[in-house]
Protein backbone atom coordinates (compact mmCIF):
# COMPACT_ATOMS: atom_id res chain seq x y z
CA UNK A 1 0.00 0.00 0.00
CA UNK A 2 1.21 3.50 -1.00
CA UNK A 3 2.50 6.09 2.12
CA UNK A 4 3.79 9.45 1.88
CA UNK A 5 3.08 13.08 3.85
CA UNK A 6 -0.39 14.33 4.62
CA UNK A 7 -1.12 17.80 3.97
CA UNK A 8 -2.58 20.06 6.82
CA UNK A 9 -0.46 21.84 9.90
CA UNK A 10 -1.85 19.47 12.29
CA UNK A 11 -1.00 16.85 10.52
CA UNK A 12 2.28 17.03 8.91
CA UNK A 13 4.05 14.24 10.58
CA UNK A 14 1.11 12.27 9.55
CA UNK A 15 2.22 8.73 6.74
CA UNK A 16 -0.30 8.36 4.73
CA UNK A 17 -1.95 4.96 2.84
CA UNK A 18 -4.89 3.84 1.38
CA UNK A 19 -7.26 1.51 1.83
CA UNK A 20 -9.46 -0.41 -0.64
CA UNK A 21 -13.08 -2.30 0.64
CA UNK A 22 -16.32 -2.65 -1.63
CA UNK A 23 -15.09 -0.85 -4.89
CA UNK A 24 -13.76 2.46 -3.57
CA UNK A 25 -10.50 3.61 -1.78
CA UNK A 26 -9.93 5.16 1.57
CA UNK A 27 -7.56 7.97 2.31
CA UNK A 28 -6.18 6.81 5.81
CA UNK A 29 -3.55 9.13 8.14
CA UNK A 30 -1.40 7.63 10.93
CA UNK A 31 0.55 9.18 13.52
CA UNK A 32 2.49 7.74 16.52
CA UNK A 33 4.53 4.23 17.55
CA UNK A 34 1.91 1.28 15.96
CA UNK A 35 2.96 -0.70 18.37
CA UNK A 36 1.16 1.55 20.97
CA UNK A 37 -2.85 1.05 21.23
CA UNK A 38 -4.60 2.60 17.99
CA UNK A 39 -7.17 5.39 18.64
CA UNK A 40 -9.28 6.00 15.17
CA UNK A 41 -10.89 9.28 14.67
CA UNK A 42 -14.21 9.04 12.42
CA UNK A 43 -15.20 13.16 11.49
CA UNK A 44 -18.83 14.39 10.45
CA UNK A 45 -20.53 16.01 8.11
CA UNK A 46 -19.45 18.02 6.05
CA UNK A 47 -16.13 17.66 7.24
CA UNK A 48 -12.78 15.49 6.45
CA UNK A 49 -10.16 14.00 8.31
CA UNK A 50 -8.75 17.08 8.80
CA UNK A 51 -10.91 18.26 11.40
CA UNK A 52 -9.17 16.09 13.81
CA UNK A 53 -5.80 18.56 12.98
CA UNK A 54 -5.86 19.71 16.66
CA UNK A 55 -6.88 16.40 18.27
CA UNK A 56 -4.55 13.99 16.75
CA UNK A 57 -1.08 15.28 17.44
CA UNK A 58 -2.02 15.65 21.09
CA UNK A 59 -2.41 11.67 21.14
CA UNK A 60 0.16 10.61 19.08
CA UNK A 61 2.72 11.16 22.01
CA UNK A 62 0.88 8.17 23.87
CA UNK A 63 -0.93 6.23 20.72
CA UNK A 64 -1.38 4.90 17.38
CA UNK A 65 -3.77 7.37 15.94
CA UNK A 66 -5.83 6.85 12.61
CA UNK A 67 -7.68 8.76 10.65
CA UNK A 68 -9.72 8.55 7.82
CA UNK A 69 -11.50 9.96 4.97
CA UNK A 70 -15.17 8.86 5.30
CA UNK A 71 -16.70 7.27 1.76
CA UNK A 72 -17.14 10.14 -0.32
CA UNK A 73 -15.47 12.85 1.50
CA UNK A 74 -11.83 13.97 1.38
CA UNK A 75 -9.01 12.33 -0.83
CA UNK A 76 -11.13 9.10 -0.48
CA UNK A 77 -13.21 7.90 -3.88
CA UNK A 78 -17.20 8.22 -3.59
CA UNK A 79 -19.03 5.18 -4.52
CA UNK A 80 -21.25 4.96 -7.93
CA UNK A 81 -24.13 5.45 -8.04
CA UNK A 82 -23.83 7.48 -5.05
CA UNK A 83 -27.77 6.62 -3.67
CA UNK A 84 -27.47 3.31 -1.63
CA UNK A 85 -24.01 3.78 -1.54
CA UNK A 86 -23.50 5.46 2.00
CA UNK A 87 -25.20 3.02 4.54
CA UNK A 88 -24.71 2.58 7.99
CA UNK A 89 -23.89 -1.51 6.62
CA UNK A 90 -21.51 -0.16 4.46
CA UNK A 91 -19.99 2.05 6.32
CA UNK A 92 -19.20 -0.16 8.82
CA UNK A 93 -17.26 -2.58 5.91
CA UNK A 94 -15.21 0.74 5.53
CA UNK A 95 -14.60 0.87 9.47
CA UNK A 96 -13.59 -2.90 9.27
CA UNK A 97 -11.38 -2.38 6.70
CA UNK A 98 -9.20 0.10 8.03
CA UNK A 99 -9.46 -1.24 11.50
CA UNK A 100 -8.00 -4.54 10.32
CA UNK A 101 -5.38 -2.48 8.08
CA UNK A 102 -3.67 -0.71 11.32
CA UNK A 103 -4.99 -2.70 13.87
CA UNK A 104 -4.99 -6.43 12.93
CA UNK A 105 -4.08 -8.29 15.75
CA UNK A 106 -5.36 -5.67 18.54
CA UNK A 107 -8.87 -4.06 19.37
CA UNK A 108 -8.85 -0.47 18.42
CA UNK A 109 -10.44 2.73 20.55
CA UNK A 110 -13.14 4.53 18.32
CA UNK A 111 -13.58 8.51 18.74
CA UNK A 112 -16.44 9.80 16.11
CA UNK A 113 -17.55 13.68 16.36
CA UNK A 114 -20.98 14.72 14.34
CA UNK A 115 -21.55 11.58 11.54
CA UNK A 116 -18.60 10.09 12.33
CA UNK A 117 -20.10 9.39 16.16
CA UNK A 118 -23.41 8.33 14.36
CA UNK A 119 -21.34 5.75 12.61
CA UNK A 120 -19.10 5.00 15.61
CA UNK A 121 -23.09 4.31 17.17
CA UNK A 122 -23.51 1.52 14.75
CA UNK A 123 -20.00 0.02 14.71
CA UNK A 124 -20.37 -0.19 18.57
CA UNK A 125 -23.98 -2.12 18.88
CA UNK A 126 -23.85 -4.21 15.77
CA UNK A 127 -22.36 -7.84 16.54
CA UNK A 128 -20.34 -8.30 13.49
CA UNK A 129 -17.54 -5.73 15.32
CA UNK A 130 -17.71 -7.21 18.40
CA UNK A 131 -13.81 -7.66 20.08
CA UNK A 132 -12.80 -5.21 17.35
CA UNK A 133 -13.70 -2.26 19.65
CA UNK A 134 -12.21 -1.39 22.89
CA UNK A 135 -13.86 1.59 23.80
CA UNK A 136 -15.82 4.50 21.73
CA UNK A 137 -15.94 8.32 22.58
CA UNK A 138 -18.54 9.82 21.14
CA UNK A 139 -19.49 13.90 20.56
CA UNK A 140 -22.32 15.71 19.20
CA UNK A 141 -23.66 12.22 16.85
CA UNK A 142 -26.70 10.24 18.23
CA UNK A 143 -27.31 6.27 17.65
CA UNK A 144 -30.07 6.45 14.65
CA UNK A 145 -31.20 3.40 16.84
CA UNK A 146 -31.68 5.49 20.26
CA UNK A 147 -32.60 8.28 18.59
CA UNK A 148 -35.61 6.65 16.70
CA UNK A 149 -36.25 4.82 19.90
CA UNK A 150 -36.45 8.01 21.92
CA UNK A 151 -39.17 9.85 19.26
CA UNK A 152 -41.25 6.53 19.90
CA UNK A 153 -41.24 6.88 23.70
CA UNK A 154 -42.32 10.47 23.46
CA UNK A 155 -45.19 9.93 20.71
CA UNK A 156 -46.53 7.20 22.33
CA UNK A 157 -46.75 8.93 25.98
CA UNK A 158 -46.59 12.47 25.67
CA UNK A 159 -46.47 15.32 28.11
CA UNK A 160 -46.08 18.92 27.79
CA UNK A 161 -42.31 18.66 28.54
CA UNK A 162 -41.92 15.44 26.00
CA UNK A 163 -43.71 17.34 23.59
CA UNK A 164 -41.74 20.72 24.22
CA UNK A 165 -38.65 18.22 23.78
CA UNK A 166 -39.22 16.90 20.67
CA UNK A 167 -40.60 20.09 19.22
CA UNK A 168 -37.17 21.72 20.10
CA UNK A 169 -35.17 18.57 18.51
CA UNK A 170 -37.08 19.16 15.42
CA UNK A 171 -36.63 23.08 15.18
CA UNK A 172 -32.62 22.15 15.61
CA UNK A 173 -33.07 19.12 12.88
CA UNK A 174 -34.38 21.85 10.44
CA UNK A 175 -31.32 20.85 8.05
CA UNK A 176 -31.89 16.97 8.00
CA UNK A 177 -35.45 17.79 5.74
CA UNK A 178 -33.25 20.33 3.38
CA UNK A 179 -31.08 17.74 2.50
CA UNK A 180 -33.34 15.10 1.86
CA UNK A 181 -34.78 17.43 -0.82
CA UNK A 182 -33.72 16.59 -4.60
CA UNK A 183 -30.40 18.26 -5.75
CA UNK A 184 -30.79 21.19 -4.27
CA UNK A 185 -28.43 20.94 -1.31
CA UNK A 186 -26.14 19.89 -4.08
CA UNK A 187 -26.60 23.09 -5.87
CA UNK A 188 -26.20 24.86 -2.99
CA UNK A 189 -23.13 23.49 -1.26
CA UNK A 190 -21.52 23.98 -5.06
CA UNK A 191 -22.67 27.56 -5.54
CA UNK A 192 -23.12 30.06 -3.18
CA UNK A 193 -23.56 27.63 0.11
CA UNK A 194 -19.67 26.10 -0.24
CA UNK A 195 -17.82 29.02 -0.28
CA UNK A 196 -20.19 31.02 2.26
CA UNK A 197 -19.51 28.25 4.69
CA UNK A 198 -16.25 29.46 6.22
CA UNK A 199 -17.56 32.70 6.83
CA UNK A 200 -21.28 31.27 8.63
CA UNK A 201 -18.88 28.88 10.72
CA UNK A 202 -15.97 31.58 11.92
CA UNK A 203 -19.27 33.85 12.69
CA UNK A 204 -21.68 31.54 14.78
CA UNK A 205 -19.16 28.82 15.67
CA UNK A 206 -15.92 30.95 16.35
CA UNK A 207 -13.76 28.41 14.96
CA UNK A 208 -9.95 29.31 15.21
CA UNK A 209 -8.18 29.54 11.88
CA UNK A 210 -6.68 26.08 10.35
CA UNK A 211 -7.24 23.26 7.59
CA UNK A 212 -11.20 23.24 8.74
CA UNK A 213 -12.48 23.07 6.00
CA UNK A 214 -10.74 21.43 3.26
CA UNK A 215 -10.50 22.67 -0.74
CA UNK A 216 -13.04 19.72 -0.93
CA UNK A 217 -16.04 20.93 1.22
CA UNK A 218 -18.32 21.74 -1.53
CA UNK A 219 -17.88 17.93 -2.84
CA UNK A 220 -17.70 16.27 0.34
CA UNK A 221 -20.94 18.36 1.54
CA UNK A 222 -22.51 17.09 -1.55
CA UNK A 223 -21.86 13.52 -1.12
CA UNK A 224 -22.52 13.36 2.35
CA UNK A 225 -26.06 14.54 1.64
CA UNK A 226 -26.72 10.64 1.03
CA UNK A 227 -25.40 9.91 4.49
CA UNK A 228 -29.02 11.50 5.91
CA UNK A 229 -31.12 10.17 2.47
CA UNK A 230 -29.64 6.22 2.99
CA UNK A 231 -29.96 6.15 6.50
CA UNK A 232 -32.12 8.39 8.48
CA UNK A 233 -35.92 7.32 7.71
CA UNK A 234 -35.44 3.48 7.73
CA UNK A 235 -33.56 3.65 11.02
CA UNK A 236 -36.08 6.30 12.96
CA UNK A 237 -38.94 4.50 11.59
CA UNK A 238 -38.22 0.89 12.70
CA UNK A 239 -34.94 1.21 15.09
CA UNK A 240 -32.99 -2.19 15.75
CA UNK A 241 -34.16 -3.36 19.60
CA UNK A 242 -30.91 -4.97 19.93
CA UNK A 243 -28.73 -1.47 19.52
CA UNK A 244 -26.40 -2.24 23.03
CA UNK A 245 -22.84 -1.31 23.35
CA UNK A 246 -20.32 -3.82 23.74
CA UNK A 247 -17.89 -2.07 24.66
CA UNK A 248 -17.18 0.96 26.75
CA UNK A 249 -18.71 4.07 26.09
CA UNK A 250 -17.80 7.81 27.15
CA UNK A 251 -20.45 10.80 25.84
CA UNK A 252 -19.13 13.88 25.07
CA UNK A 253 -22.30 16.56 25.28
CA UNK A 254 -21.72 19.95 24.37
CA UNK A 255 -23.76 22.09 26.04
CA UNK A 256 -24.58 24.85 23.26
CA UNK A 257 -24.73 22.62 20.32
CA UNK A 258 -27.09 24.33 17.56
CA UNK A 259 -28.17 21.17 16.11
CA UNK A 260 -28.29 18.68 19.25
CA UNK A 261 -30.34 18.61 22.66
CA UNK A 262 -28.61 17.54 25.40
CA UNK A 263 -32.14 15.47 26.39
CA UNK A 264 -31.05 13.52 22.98
CA UNK A 265 -29.07 11.37 25.85
CA UNK A 266 -31.72 11.00 28.49
CA UNK A 267 -31.75 6.78 29.35
CA UNK A 268 -28.95 6.24 27.88
CA UNK A 269 -27.73 4.26 30.17
CA UNK A 270 -30.12 1.44 28.91
CA UNK A 271 -28.53 0.75 26.10
CA UNK A 272 -24.93 1.25 27.20
CA UNK A 273 -24.08 0.12 30.42
CA UNK A 274 -20.95 1.54 30.96
CA UNK A 275 -21.25 4.43 30.23
CA UNK A 276 -18.80 7.88 31.42
CA UNK A 277 -20.71 11.10 30.99
CA UNK A 278 -18.60 14.54 30.45
CA UNK A 279 -20.16 17.88 29.40
CA UNK A 280 -18.41 21.23 27.65
CA UNK A 281 -19.73 24.14 27.98
CA UNK A 282 -19.42 24.72 23.93
CA UNK A 283 -20.76 24.64 20.77
CA UNK A 284 -20.88 21.59 18.31
CA UNK A 285 -17.39 21.79 16.31
CA UNK A 286 -15.41 20.52 19.31
CA UNK A 287 -12.68 18.72 17.88
CA UNK A 288 -11.06 22.30 16.39
CA UNK A 289 -12.44 24.49 19.68
CA UNK A 290 -12.01 22.30 22.48
CA UNK A 291 -8.85 20.11 21.51
CA UNK A 292 -6.94 20.55 24.84
CA UNK A 293 -9.89 19.05 26.82
CA UNK A 294 -10.87 16.28 24.26
CA UNK A 295 -7.41 15.05 24.42
CA UNK A 296 -7.26 14.84 27.84
CA UNK A 297 -10.67 12.98 28.22
CA UNK A 298 -9.52 10.54 25.46
CA UNK A 299 -6.04 9.67 26.52
CA UNK A 300 -7.88 8.96 30.54
CA UNK A 301 -10.81 6.84 28.98
CA UNK A 302 -8.35 4.89 26.75
CA UNK A 303 -5.72 4.04 29.21
CA UNK A 304 -8.31 3.11 32.16
CA UNK A 305 -9.64 0.62 29.07
CA UNK A 306 -6.06 -0.41 28.50
CA UNK A 307 -5.84 -0.96 31.98
CA UNK A 308 -8.61 -3.13 32.42
CA UNK A 309 -9.67 -0.45 35.24
CA UNK A 310 -13.12 1.26 35.19
CA UNK A 311 -13.45 4.46 33.30
CA UNK A 312 -12.72 7.56 35.69
CA UNK A 313 -15.00 9.75 36.17
CA UNK A 314 -14.89 13.02 38.48
CA UNK A 315 -17.41 12.74 41.60
CA UNK A 316 -17.47 16.03 42.99
CA UNK A 317 -20.16 18.71 43.02
CA UNK A 318 -20.86 19.59 39.63
CA UNK A 319 -18.51 17.22 38.17
CA UNK A 320 -20.41 16.85 34.72
CA UNK A 321 -19.52 20.54 34.51
CA UNK A 322 -16.49 20.99 35.02
CA UNK A 323 -14.56 17.80 34.00
CA UNK A 324 -11.78 18.14 31.94
CA UNK A 325 -11.89 22.28 32.28
CA UNK A 326 -8.89 24.43 32.89
CA UNK A 327 -9.38 26.72 35.68
CA UNK A 328 -6.60 28.96 36.90
CA UNK A 329 -6.81 30.27 40.45
CA UNK A 330 -4.77 33.32 41.97
CA UNK A 331 -3.30 33.26 45.21
CA UNK A 332 -3.94 29.38 45.31
CA UNK A 333 -1.36 28.67 48.01
CA UNK A 334 -3.44 28.87 51.14
CA UNK A 335 -7.12 29.54 52.45
CA UNK A 336 -9.39 30.42 50.07
CA UNK A 337 -7.55 29.92 46.82
CA UNK A 338 -6.30 26.14 48.07
CA UNK A 339 -9.82 25.00 49.02
CA UNK A 340 -11.17 26.74 45.24
CA UNK A 341 -8.47 24.47 43.33
CA UNK A 342 -9.45 21.93 45.94
CA UNK A 343 -12.82 22.24 44.50
CA UNK A 344 -12.24 22.33 41.12
CA UNK A 345 -9.99 19.46 40.89
CA UNK A 346 -12.59 17.03 42.99
CA UNK A 347 -15.14 18.46 40.21
CA UNK A 348 -12.41 16.73 37.43
CA UNK A 349 -11.40 20.38 36.36
CA UNK A 350 -7.50 20.66 35.09
CA UNK A 351 -5.92 23.31 37.57
CA UNK A 352 -3.42 26.03 37.23
CA UNK A 353 -2.30 27.03 40.65
CA UNK A 354 -0.90 30.38 40.74
CA UNK A 355 1.32 31.97 44.16
CA UNK A 356 3.52 34.13 44.61
CA UNK A 357 5.24 31.84 47.24
CA UNK A 358 6.20 29.09 44.70
CA UNK A 359 6.43 25.98 47.49
CA UNK A 360 2.44 26.75 48.76
CA UNK A 361 1.36 26.35 44.93
CA UNK A 362 3.01 23.03 44.25
CA UNK A 363 1.42 21.73 47.35
CA UNK A 364 -1.71 23.05 46.08
CA UNK A 365 -1.34 21.21 42.83
CA UNK A 366 -0.78 18.29 44.49
CA UNK A 367 -3.50 18.12 46.37
CA UNK A 368 -5.57 18.91 43.35
CA UNK A 369 -3.81 15.81 41.72
CA UNK A 370 -4.86 13.72 44.85
CA UNK A 371 -8.45 14.60 45.09
CA UNK A 372 -9.36 14.25 41.81
CA UNK A 373 -7.78 16.62 38.75
CA UNK A 374 -6.92 15.09 35.96
CA UNK A 375 -3.75 17.21 35.40
CA UNK A 376 -2.66 19.77 37.89
CA UNK A 377 0.12 22.28 37.43
CA UNK A 378 2.13 25.19 39.68
CA UNK A 379 2.77 28.11 38.58
CA UNK A 380 4.50 30.57 40.94
CA UNK A 381 3.56 34.60 40.05
CA UNK A 382 3.16 38.01 41.85
CA UNK A 383 -0.11 39.20 40.65
CA UNK A 384 0.63 43.10 41.46
CA UNK A 385 3.96 42.58 38.85
CA UNK A 386 2.31 43.24 35.00
CA UNK A 387 5.12 41.30 33.46
CA UNK A 388 5.01 38.76 35.19
CA UNK A 389 1.62 38.00 34.74
CA UNK A 390 2.02 38.29 31.17
CA UNK A 391 4.52 35.65 30.92
CA UNK A 392 2.12 33.83 32.91
CA UNK A 393 -0.82 34.21 30.12
CA UNK A 394 1.30 33.18 27.28
CA UNK A 395 3.08 30.39 29.45
CA UNK A 396 -0.78 29.08 30.34
CA UNK A 397 -2.25 29.49 26.87
CA UNK A 398 0.88 28.07 25.29
CA UNK A 399 1.37 24.71 26.98
CA UNK A 400 -2.10 24.10 28.82
CA UNK A 401 -4.32 25.63 26.72
CA UNK A 402 -7.02 28.75 27.19
CA UNK A 403 -8.25 29.00 30.46
CA UNK A 404 -12.20 27.93 31.02
CA UNK A 405 -12.46 29.69 34.57
CA UNK A 406 -10.12 32.28 35.99
CA UNK A 407 -10.42 32.92 39.65
CA UNK A 408 -8.83 36.29 40.81
CA UNK A 409 -8.68 35.29 44.45
CA UNK A 410 -5.12 36.90 45.27
CA UNK A 411 -5.52 39.31 48.05
CA UNK A 412 -3.94 41.44 51.13
CA UNK A 413 -5.39 42.87 54.00
CA UNK A 414 -4.31 46.44 55.36
CA UNK A 415 -6.42 47.57 58.53
CA UNK A 416 -6.06 51.36 60.33
CA UNK A 417 -7.36 54.98 59.82
CA UNK A 418 -7.26 56.48 56.74
CA UNK A 419 -4.96 59.31 58.06
CA UNK A 420 -2.40 56.69 59.26
CA UNK A 421 -2.19 55.24 55.63
CA UNK A 422 0.59 56.29 53.67
CA UNK A 423 0.81 56.58 49.99
CA UNK A 424 2.91 53.17 49.57
CA UNK A 425 0.34 51.41 51.74
CA UNK A 426 -2.14 52.53 49.48
CA UNK A 427 0.41 51.69 46.46
CA UNK A 428 0.60 48.19 47.72
CA UNK A 429 -2.80 47.20 48.32
CA UNK A 430 -4.27 48.42 45.36
CA UNK A 431 -1.09 46.67 43.49
CA UNK A 432 -2.78 43.37 44.68
CA UNK A 433 -5.88 43.72 45.46
CA UNK A 434 -6.98 45.36 42.29
CA UNK A 435 -3.93 45.47 39.49
CA UNK A 436 -4.19 41.92 40.00
CA UNK A 437 -7.16 41.33 39.22
CA UNK A 438 -6.56 43.89 36.21
CA UNK A 439 -4.47 42.30 35.40
CA UNK A 440 -6.18 38.68 35.37
CA UNK A 441 -8.89 39.78 33.66
CA UNK A 442 -7.29 41.19 30.85
CA UNK A 443 -4.66 38.97 30.17
CA UNK A 444 -6.64 35.87 30.36
CA UNK A 445 -10.48 37.09 29.95
CA UNK A 446 -8.77 38.37 26.00
CA UNK A 447 -7.73 35.23 25.85
CA UNK A 448 -11.05 33.77 26.23
CA UNK A 449 -12.75 36.40 24.27
CA UNK A 450 -10.24 35.66 21.14
CA UNK A 451 -11.16 31.76 21.26
CA UNK A 452 -14.61 32.65 21.22
CA UNK A 453 -16.12 29.93 22.98
CA UNK A 454 -17.13 31.47 26.27
CA UNK A 455 -15.59 31.41 30.01
CA UNK A 456 -16.15 32.53 33.10
CA UNK A 457 -14.08 34.89 35.31
CA UNK A 458 -14.49 35.01 39.14
CA UNK A 459 -13.64 38.21 41.08
CA UNK A 460 -13.05 37.41 44.84
CA UNK A 461 -14.19 40.96 46.29
CA UNK A 462 -15.47 41.03 50.16
CA UNK A 463 -18.52 42.20 52.28
CA UNK A 464 -16.07 45.29 52.89
CA UNK A 465 -17.12 45.86 49.30
CA UNK A 466 -20.58 47.42 50.56
CA UNK A 467 -19.71 48.06 54.40
CA UNK A 468 -17.84 50.83 54.56
CA UNK A 469 -15.36 50.73 58.03
CA UNK A 470 -13.67 53.47 59.78
CA UNK A 471 -10.85 51.10 60.37
CA UNK A 472 -10.15 49.66 56.74
CA UNK A 473 -10.62 52.14 54.06
CA UNK A 474 -7.60 51.28 52.13
CA UNK A 475 -9.25 47.46 51.99
CA UNK A 476 -12.69 48.38 51.13
CA UNK A 477 -11.50 50.59 48.78
CA UNK A 478 -9.85 47.67 46.93
CA UNK A 479 -12.38 45.30 46.73
CA UNK A 480 -15.17 48.01 46.58
CA UNK A 481 -12.99 48.66 42.75
CA UNK A 482 -13.34 44.50 42.39
CA UNK A 483 -16.62 44.86 42.40
CA UNK A 484 -17.49 47.45 39.95
CA UNK A 485 -15.02 46.45 37.74
CA UNK A 486 -16.53 43.02 37.97
CA UNK A 487 -20.33 44.65 36.89
CA UNK A 488 -18.53 46.51 34.32
CA UNK A 489 -16.94 43.72 32.92
CA UNK A 490 -20.15 41.42 33.13
CA UNK A 491 -21.78 43.79 30.49
CA UNK A 492 -19.01 44.17 28.51
CA UNK A 493 -17.87 40.59 28.06
CA UNK A 494 -22.23 39.00 27.97
CA UNK A 495 -22.36 39.22 24.67
CA UNK A 496 -19.29 36.90 23.81
CA UNK A 497 -20.67 34.25 26.13
CA UNK A 498 -18.35 34.72 29.17
CA UNK A 499 -19.39 35.05 32.80
CA UNK A 500 -18.25 37.40 35.43
CA UNK A 501 -19.15 36.60 39.15
CA UNK A 502 -18.02 38.82 42.18
CA UNK A 503 -17.56 36.75 45.09
CA UNK A 504 -17.91 38.89 48.31
CA UNK A 505 -17.27 36.34 51.46
CA UNK A 506 -17.96 37.64 55.23
CA UNK A 507 -15.41 36.67 57.95
CA UNK A 508 -13.28 33.45 56.96
CA UNK A 509 -11.06 31.47 58.83
CA UNK A 510 -8.06 31.77 56.37
CA UNK A 511 -4.31 33.72 56.89
CA UNK A 512 -4.97 36.62 55.55
CA UNK A 513 -6.11 37.95 59.02
CA UNK A 514 -2.14 36.83 60.60
CA UNK A 515 -0.25 38.21 57.53
CA UNK A 516 -2.48 41.35 57.31
CA UNK A 517 -0.47 45.26 57.68
CA UNK A 518 -1.75 47.95 60.02
CA UNK A 519 -1.18 51.38 59.12
CA UNK A 520 -0.07 53.52 61.89
CA UNK A 521 1.15 51.13 64.56
CA UNK A 522 4.73 49.77 65.52
CA UNK A 523 6.10 46.41 64.65
CA UNK A 524 4.92 44.57 68.17
CA UNK A 525 1.26 46.75 67.88
CA UNK A 526 0.91 45.20 64.49
CA UNK A 527 1.73 41.55 65.58
CA UNK A 528 -0.43 41.69 68.55
CA UNK A 529 -3.12 43.25 65.94
CA UNK A 530 -2.67 40.13 63.46
CA UNK A 531 -3.10 37.85 66.50
CA UNK A 532 -5.61 39.27 67.80
CA UNK A 533 -8.08 39.84 64.50
CA UNK A 534 -6.96 35.92 63.80
CA UNK A 535 -8.48 34.75 66.93
CA UNK A 536 -11.58 36.89 66.23
CA UNK A 537 -11.99 34.87 62.65
CA UNK A 538 -11.16 31.59 63.98
CA UNK A 539 -13.59 31.60 66.66
CA UNK A 540 -16.47 32.73 63.66
CA UNK A 541 -14.33 29.78 61.95
CA UNK A 542 -16.14 30.01 58.95
CA UNK A 543 -14.17 27.16 56.58
CA UNK A 544 -13.13 28.67 53.28
CA UNK A 545 -14.26 25.22 51.80
CA UNK A 546 -17.82 27.15 51.67
CA UNK A 547 -16.51 30.13 49.83
CA UNK A 548 -15.29 27.61 47.28
CA UNK A 549 -18.57 25.83 46.97
CA UNK A 550 -20.20 29.15 46.42
CA UNK A 551 -17.26 30.10 43.89
CA UNK A 552 -18.35 26.85 42.07
CA UNK A 553 -21.86 27.41 42.52
CA UNK A 554 -21.95 30.84 41.09
CA UNK A 555 -20.20 30.01 37.97
CA UNK A 556 -22.97 27.03 37.17
CA UNK A 557 -25.63 29.63 37.56
CA UNK A 558 -23.65 32.59 36.35
CA UNK A 559 -24.29 34.77 38.98
CA UNK A 560 -23.17 38.25 38.84
CA UNK A 561 -22.77 38.65 42.71
CA UNK A 562 -22.37 35.88 45.48
CA UNK A 563 -22.15 37.36 49.30
CA UNK A 564 -21.28 34.49 51.60
CA UNK A 565 -21.39 34.21 54.86
CA UNK A 566 -25.01 35.28 56.62
CA UNK A 567 -22.76 39.17 57.66
CA UNK A 568 -22.47 39.15 54.24
CA UNK A 569 -25.89 38.36 53.03
CA UNK A 570 -27.63 40.78 55.80
CA UNK A 571 -24.42 43.45 54.92
CA UNK A 572 -25.81 43.60 51.38
CA UNK A 573 -29.27 43.93 52.18
CA UNK A 574 -28.67 47.02 54.74
CA UNK A 575 -26.43 48.43 51.86
CA UNK A 576 -29.01 48.09 49.52
CA UNK A 577 -32.15 48.90 51.58
CA UNK A 578 -31.12 50.51 55.30
CA UNK A 579 -27.99 52.41 54.07
CA UNK A 580 -28.17 54.82 57.26
CA UNK A 581 -27.89 51.99 59.34
CA UNK A 582 -24.75 50.79 57.02
CA UNK A 583 -23.43 54.46 57.83
CA UNK A 584 -24.08 54.36 61.76
CA UNK A 585 -22.10 50.55 61.72
CA UNK A 586 -19.38 51.72 60.14
CA UNK A 587 -18.44 54.66 62.83
CA UNK A 588 -18.00 51.32 65.60
CA UNK A 589 -14.78 50.61 66.86
CA UNK A 590 -13.38 47.45 66.03
CA UNK A 591 -13.21 44.94 68.77
CA UNK A 592 -9.33 44.78 68.33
Amino acid sequence: MARGPVTGEGLTAARERWVRTGGIELCVAELGDPGRPTVILVHGYPDSKEVWSEVAPRLADRFHVVLYDVRGHGRSTAPQPLRGGFTLAKLTDDFLAVADAVSPDRPVHLVGHDWGSVQCWEFVTVGRTEGRIASFTSMSGPSLDHFGHWIKQRVKRPTPRKVGQLLGQGARSWYVYVLHTPALPELAWRGPLGKRWPGMLQRTEKLPPGDYPTPSLAKDAAHGAWLYRDNLRARLSTPRDDAYAHAPVQLVTALKDTFLSERLYDGLELWAPRLTRRTLPAKHWVPLTRPDQLATWITEFVTATESGSPAPAPTGKHADRFGGQLVLVTGAGSGIGRATAVAFAEAGARVVAVDRDAESAARTAELSLLTGAPEAWAEPADVSDEKAMEELARKVAAEYGVVDVLVNNAGIGLGGAFLDTTPEDWKRILDVNLWGVIHGCRLFGRQMAERGQGGHIVNIASAAAFLPSKSLPAYSTSKAAVLMLSECLRAELAGQGIGVSAICPGFVNTNITSTARFAGVDADEEKRLQKKSARLYGLRNYPPEKVADAILRAVVRDEAVVPVTPEARGGRLLSRFAPKAVRALARVEPPL
